[in-house]
């Protein structure tokens, strides 16, 4: 008689859970942003290396609600559509990226916002390029993975929309882009997060969209930098 009941605690306690979840998962990456941003134009790596450690915290809450909490499998938590095809489909998402969506964002934003991104990439001169990339590897996956792979799927449930939950992680992905890189920048994550997060929807792969993000990062924020100082 009582196992209906306790059916009903632990169904409760799921979602308890789960809102939990997507509340550190949506809020989180924004408020370690605001916290650790730069106060005097540029990180240091003592300062930016803290807030690095606390964006790994934020994953490791998350990942220890979704195991421990809600009894999730990686199949729920983004790693559905995960093949051998995730490799080749990254890599073609990011060429479109770097040599399609980029130039015309570029191009955009230093009509509407010039400068836009020059704040954002000078705070970034003082950190040793090895750990822009370390911090890229990280953020970069551990973005998408937080905002499509977790919370699309999460909100999808307790929502039953899925319209819904694509929409509130991708607005909460643009403002969490804010406090380092300002409202052009952000407007055109809206834009690129979008394209993200509608292959999201539509193939459930978090891995080849960690994937993607990261390449067009490395490009964007090290790649073309090596490549401005050697010339």
């Amino acid at each position: 008689m009582d196992a209906p009941h306790s059916k009903q605690n632990i169904g409760m306690r799921r979602t308890i859970f789960s809102w939990i979840g997507v509340g550190l998962a949506l809020v989180g990456p924004g408020t370690v942003s605001w916290l650790w941003r730069p106060t005097i134009g540029q990180f240091t790596l003592r300062s930016s290396l803290s807030g690095l450690c606390a964006f790994c915290l934020l994953l490791s809450c998350v990942t220890a609600i979704a195991k421990f909490g809600e009894g999730l499998s990686l199949h729920q938590i983004g790693f559905r559509g995960t093949s051998w095809r995730s490799a080749p489909f990254a890599i073609v998402l990011a060429l479109f990226f770097i040599f399609i969506f980029g130039p015309i964002a570029g191009a955009v934003l230093a009509n509407v916002a010039p400068g836009a991104f020059g704040a954002g990439e000078r705070s970034l001169e003082r950190l040793p390029i090895w750990y822009v990339w370390l911090t890229i590897i990280v953020v970069a996956a551990g973005e998408e993975w937080l905002y499509r792979g977790y919370a699309i799927e999460r909100l999808e449930t307790l929502t039953g929309s899925t319209s819904a939950a694509g929409v509130l992680s991708l607005l909460m992905f643009a403002i969490a882009h804010l406090p380092l890189w300002g409202l052009g920048v952000a407007l055109s994550t809206l834009a690129s997060g979008a394209v993200f997060t509608v292959i999201y929807i539509w193939r459930r792969d978090v891995v080849a969209l960690a994937a993607a993000h990261v390449l067009v990062d490395l490009y964007g924020l090290t790649i073309l930098r090596l490549v401005g100082a050697a010339s």
